[in-house]
């Protein structure tokens, strides 16, 4: 009989480890709340399909390969030479083809180690002056969802201003459909290794026996009562525009300014929006305690310089904030270690974007799921060997006396 796991939570993180068990022999048991899993990876029904933010993944990370290893990403899309010419800069209040040349030889310095104790303001602005630390800062917002990333610790902020801005073939892929695509493949994926998975259910205690919670920290310190269970995360406007094509559009602007983007998804996957029509995210992090209606004001403002005539070319908009669940910063002093460790004890792992696994992005998510299951199936291993163990124990041994 196979040993058993509980997975609460039906997103990434959870669909993520609900493979991993299986795939290391545990009989799986997922709940999800919703009656539709992926929790934010969700995308829109059509006929704009929207993720619930801007999602994308590197094809440089290790949870990348393991999806595609499993063709659970494919089929996807990377910007072509082409989308990439229509790639434009916000740079103080103008729209522009190229960022300032004071960024492009910081990040030239690929070499270079950041400090984790200092703030990534203070250290760059040493290191490079005033004007590269900006636009760097302007690269990582829309990253972190953080409007001031100069306040966060040198070494968080240059890996992922590093990764954003690799040199060579870009790494960034998008899945073709959205990524309730990757979710709906990843779930039939799953299942077909025997997991069980079960929707429109809410777990309000923690289940009996081993379980790996796969939820924000929020709902997981509700449901381990353990108030120990926060990080903090970024908080920005998300806008989704369904437009009538207009060929003067950009692919993407950074917004250097504010820490914005402005990316048109449905140039390399056109199934996102109906012919004619294209599908456009915005994302402009919030200031602190920046009214929702202020943020997203901001957001249009920057539509308004890079998408010509877009409000009269509106046919589709969805408005959304996302406030504490877009993913762990790390503040000066701290590193991804120093998160909710995945192991909580007792036959309890957590995974999600907030805990203590390296990456960016939705890779953090995928990281710790992996971690779990693997910390979860030595476990299970060990009491399998214990148990067999008292078995034979119990078995009366064989007499080597002669009648």
């Amino acid at each position: 009989m196979r040993n058993s796991i509980t997975i609460v939570g039906g997103g990434v993180a959870g669909l993520t480890a609900a493979i991993a068990c299986a795939e290391r022999g545990l009989a799986v048991t997922l709940h999800e709340a919703h009656r539709s899993l992926g929790g934010r990876a969700r995308s829109t029904p059509g006929p704009y399909i929207a993720n619930d933010g801007t999602h994308v993944l590197y094809s440089d990370g290790e949870p990348f390969r393991w999806l595609a290893a499993r063709r659970l990403v494919q089929p996807c899309s990377r910007p072509t030479p082409g989308e990439l010419a229509r790639f434009r800069f916000r740079r103080d209040g103008r729209i522009r083809s190229a960022p300032p040349l004071a960024l492009l030889r910081m990040v030239s310095h690929r070499r270079l180690t950041a400090p984790v104790d200092e703030s990534f303001g203070d250290w760059a602005t040493r290191r490079f002056g005033p004007e590269a630390t900006r636009a760097a800062a302007g690269v990582v917002g829309v990253i972190t969802y953080t409007a001031d990333p100069g306040r966060l610790s040198a070494a968080f902020v240059w890996e992922r201003l590093l990764r954003a801005v690799a040199p060579g073939w870009p790494a960034v892929r998008y899945v073709r459909g959205g990524w309730s695509a990757m979710v709906e493949r990843m779930a039939a994926h799953a299942r077909g290794l025997g997991a069980t998975i079960v929707t429109g259910e809410r777990v309000d205690a923690l289940p009996g026996g081993p379980v790996i919670v796969a939820t924000g920290l929020d709902a997981a310190r509700a449901l381990l009562g353990d108030d120990s269970l926060r990080w903090p995360s970024g908080r920005a406007a998300l806008v989704d525009l369904g437009l009538r094509a207009d060929r003067r559009d950009p692919f993407v602007v950074s917004d250097l300014d504010e820490g914005g983007f402005v990316e048109r998804y449905s140039l390399p996957d056109p199934s996102l929006a109906p012919p004619g029509h294209a599908l456009v995210q915005l994302e402009l992090p919030a200031r602190p305690d920046e009214p929702i209606p202020a943020a997203t004001g901001r957001a249009e403002a920057l539509a308004d310089l890079a998408l010509p005539g877009w409000r009269e070319r509106v046919t589709w908009r969805r408005d959304a904030f996302a406030n504490g669940r877009t993913g762990a910063v790390d503040p000066p002093g701290s590193t991804w270690r120093d998160r909710p460790a995945i192991d909580r004890g007792d036959g309890v792992w957590l995974a999600g974007d907030s805990v203590a696994a390296p990456g960016m992005l939705a890779e953090v998510a995928l990281n710790s799921a992996r971690r779990a299951a693997e910390a979860a199936s030595a476990a299970a291993s060990v009491g399998m060997a214990v148990g067999v163990e008292l078995s034979l124990s119990a078995v009366p041994k064989a007499s080597t006396q002669s009648d």
